[in-house]
C-alpha cells in the first residue's frame, strides 16, 4: 500500500527533503531518556538542555549527521565498586534532533549534570531576482538553460 505524501501538490516543487525529514523524525526513538528542554533565547537562538547526571565530558559525544543533531552518552561500568543498591542507571543513550536547513551548533557545555547545546539560525537576507524571458524558437530544446540540446 502506498503512502499519501504531504508534499504531492504540483505547486510544491523541491520539498521532498521535508518529507525525508518528517520520516526521520517519526523513526527517532520515543524513549524519554535523557529528559531535555528546548528554549528559545532570542529570535534566532535556541538552546537544548539534556539532563545527563553522572556523565562526564568523556562519556558524551555530539555529532551532526545529515542535518540531524545526535547526542550520545556511554558510561563505562566501574567493576571495582560494590553496590548494595543501584538506583542510578549507568546506561547508554542516543538522542536525535532534526535541524532545519541553516541551523548551526554554536557550542556546547556541561554544567552541573546538564548538557547545554547552543543553536543559531543565521539571519537570511530576502532576495529578489529577475529572470530574463528570451524569445523561443519552435525547434529549441526544453530543459537546457542556454537552449542547447543535451545528449543523453
Amino acid at each position: 500500500m502506498s503512502r499519501l505524501s504531504l508534499f504531492n501538490s504540483p505547486l510544491l516543487l523541491g520539498f521532498d527533503h521535508f518529507e525525508r525529514a518528517l520520516d526521520r523524525v517519526s523513526k527517532i526513538s520515543s524513549d524519554g531518556y535523557p529528559p531535555y528542554n528546548i528554549e528559545q533565547l532570542g529570535e534566532n537562538v535556541l538552546r537544548i538542555t539534556l539532563a545527563v547526571a553522572g556523565f562526564t565530558m568523556g562519556d558524551l559525544s555530539i555529532t551532526i549527521e545529515d542535518n540531524q543533531l545526535v547526542v550520545r552518552g556511554k558510561q563505562a561500568d566501574d567493576t571495582e565498586r560494590v553496590y548494595l543498591h543501584r538506583g542510578i542507571a549507568a546506561r547508554q543513550f542516543q538522542r536525535s534532533f532534526v535541524l532545519a536547513e541553516g541551523i548551526e551548533v554554536s557550542g556546547a557545555r556541561l554544567d552541573n549534570g546538564l548538557l547545554h547545546i547552543e543553536l543559531i539560525r543565521p539571519e537570511v537576507e530576502s532576495r529578489i531576482r529577475t529572470v530574463e524571458i528570451k524569445a523561443g524558437s519552435a525547434g529549441s530544446a526544453v530543459g537546457a538553460p542556454d537552449g542547447s540540446r543535451s545528449s543523453g
